[in-house]
């Protein structure tokens, strides 16, 4: 089956429906007209880019150029995740936690997925290799971020009910322990939605991609099952390295809740 060729002016005939939205928003004075159209020129560029940056990448296809585009999305992911929250921890160590945690989680998954499961040759084969690590930083991006801004505005909310645990003995792991589970079940929550309704409420991005690029449907829903349980693995394990990290910075050698290690909203 061959692939309809998509022109400018139809993709220009799709954005004429979010400048449509966007005179809707301004009418109701919804006032999120111009962050909609923003996000959608940023869309086109930065898609644009990355297709230009991927096809040269897909013609080289060296180890040491898919690792350094690797690295450069994982750094960018970090800073979403510090932009995603409320109350960050100074110092960079928000950045920090989030990068080395999907560093640990979705690269791990990755170089698993792509050496043992999908086995091409070479193994970092950028077709494989940058889609599936974009897909998996992108998910684990928004579980941490989730569970770290949960975490911390719920320590700062319960400031006083965390000391009260801490002045009856309990220690500073305990005192936190139903935040830290609670930030864990708010990072895990999106995957586990998006489990509960693949296939029946949406059809999944990819498996809707590879069907449109005339992959049989049997085969891009293999495909689609493997990238969920990896996209939830690397999710699963990165929330909970960012909780354990984060949780242990709230707190100094004495087991003091240390508030002033966040940032507060400007």
């Amino acid at each position: 089956m061959n692939v309809i060729e998509l022109s400018w002016w139809q993709l220009a005939l799709a954005a004429l429906l979010v400048i449509a939205l966007a005179a809707c928003t301004f009418l109701a004075r919804l006032g999120v007209g111009k962050p909609l159209l923003i996000a959608a020129a940023r869309t086109a560029i930065q898609l644009t880019l990355v297709g230009l940056v991927l096809e040269a990448l897909f013609s080289v296809g060296s180890l040491h150029w898919v690792a350094l585009m690797g690295i450069g999305m994982l750094l960018l992911a970090g800073r979403e995740v510090v932009a995603r929250q409320k109350y960050p921890l100074l110092g960079g160590w928000s950045f920090g936690i989030s990068t080395l945690s999907m560093f640990i989680s979705a690269f791990a998954v990755t170089v698993l997925t792509l050496v043992v499961v999908i086995s091409p040759s070479p193994w970092y084969t950028p077709q494989y290799a940058i889609p599936l690590l974009g897909m998996l930083l992108g998910n684990t991006m928004t579980g941490i971020a989730l569970s770290l801004d949960r975490l911390t505005e719920s320590a700062h909310r319960s400031r006083a009910v965390i000391e009260n645990r801490l002045m009856l003995g309990e220690t500073a792991q305990q005192a936190l322990s139903e935040f830290r589970r609670d930030a864990m079940r708010a990072g895990l929550t999106p995957i586990i939605n998006a489990m509960a309704a693949a296939g029946i409420v949406s059809l999944p991005g990819m498996m809707t991609g590879q069907i449109l690029a005339g992959t049989s449907p049997a085969l891009a829903v293999k495909y689609q099952i493997l990238i969920m349980f990896t996209i939830a693995a690397g999710t699963g394990f990165g929330t909970f390295v960012a909780v354990e990290l984060c949780a242990r910075r709230l707190f100094d050698g004495r087991e003091r809740l240390r508030l002033d290690r966040l940032r507060s909203p400007s």
